[in-house]
Parts: C-alpha cells; sequence; structure tokens
C-alpha cells in the first residue's frame, strides 16, 4: 500500500536544491506531502508561532512516514524538530537522508550535517507512565518545550527515569552513499 511520506526540511535546501531531488524522485507513488509553499509557509509565520504549528499539524495528518532530509543546518532549526516530535507523537515511521552528498546549484557537494536525531531525546518518567521530551539547546539538554510529552504505558521498568537521543531508535541513510534513488522505497518498508 502507498504510504503518504511527509517530508521535514530546511527551506535553505530546497533553495540550494537538494531537498528537491529526494522530494521529485520516482517515488510520487507514496503520495508525498508537506510540501509548503514558500509563500504559505511565510503568511504562517508572519501570523504567529501557533499559525505555524496549525500549517505543519494539518500536513502530517494523513501521513504515516516522516523523512528528515539532513542539510548542514537541519539539526538546529526549530519548526524541523517540532515536525520530528509531533511525527514522534503520531506515531509515524521517522528516518533521516543526508542531502549534502547531492550537488547543489553550484554543483558542489558539502560535508553532511550534523543528525537531527542526536539533538532531541525521549524521557520516559520516574514511574514510567509518562513520556517528556528533551532537545539539546545551547550546549544542555533542556525540556522540550514546543509539544508537552505524553502518556505512556507498557515501558519496561529499566527504562523508568531514563532518557534516550532519538538516534537511538530512528535510522539515518545518505541519498548518494545509500543509493536512495533505488531504495528510498525499501527504507520506509524495512523501518515500518
Amino acid at each position: 500500500m502507498a504510504k503518504r511520506v511527509f517530508f521535514s526540511f530546511h527551506y535553505q535546501d530546497v533553495i540550494d536544491f537538494r531537498a528537491n531531488v529526494v522530494r521529485n524522485h520516482k517515488t510520487t507513488k507514496h503520495e508525498g506531502a508537506g510540501y509548503f509553499d514558500a509563500s504559505i509557509w511565510e503568511e504562517a509565520k508572519k501570523e504567529s508561532n501557533l499559525a505555524l504549528k496549525r500549517l505543519i499539524n494539518s500536513e502530517l495528518k494523513n501521513t504515516s512516514v516522516t523523512a528528515v532530509l539532513i542539510g548542514s543546518e537541519t539539526y538546529s532549526r526549530r519548526w524541523v524538530r517540532y515536525e520530528i516530535m509531533k511525527s514522534l507523537e503520531k506515531g509515524n515511521l521517522l528516518l533521516g537522508i543526508h542531502i549534502n552528498s547531492i550537488a547543489g546549484k553550484d554543483q558542489k557537494t558539502k560535508k553532511l550535517g550534523p543528525n537531527p536525531f542526536d539533538y532531541l531525546a525521549i524521557e520516559f518518567s520516574n514511574d514510567g507512565q509518562k513520556l517528556n521530551l528533551l532537545e539539546y539547546k545551547n550546549g544542555k539538554w533542556v525540556k522540550y518545550s514546543d509539544l508537552d510529552g505524553w502518556s505512556i504505558s507498557g515501558i519496561n521498568r529499566s527504562d523508568w527515569g531514563k532518557a534516550y537521543k532519538l538516534s537511538k531508535y530512528f535510522k539515518v541513510y545518505d541519498w548518494v552513499a545509500d543509493d536512495g534513488y533505488n531504495n528510498f522505497d525499501k527504507w520506509i518498508e524495512k523501518n515500518s
């Protein structure tokens, strides 16, 4: 069954064309979602943070996969972090794809960017009943402020009171080195 994919990215990577290579590849059978027209994004941005959250939430609706397109600054972008955390809450499959190995509009590649999943974490409460969200900001781990955690159950007692980076749970690929053009479908199926 075709999956609806939400693409999370930093707009600079669209301007540099790298994000478009992944978004526009042959997997249109996955009914891509998360394509914000820049003008719609800018309009919501002018309105309020709540308007941006509503825009993201509406685009995430009816998706089952969130592909984070990782450029140089993606890991630090506030709204990419929100898209990741909201996808986690929603239960979407999450995966990361390095795109700096794709030649940009200047025909050059870049050093791979930091993994955004290394800068976000979950923490199980001391009684195992709640999942708290954390982000690495200004050199330390702090409570994630754009989304509250949620109630959980069935967590192993050995995990109560512990925190884990999201990179423990979600795989990251390189679009060029891992042949994303031919393997994107497999990445989604393998991680489902």
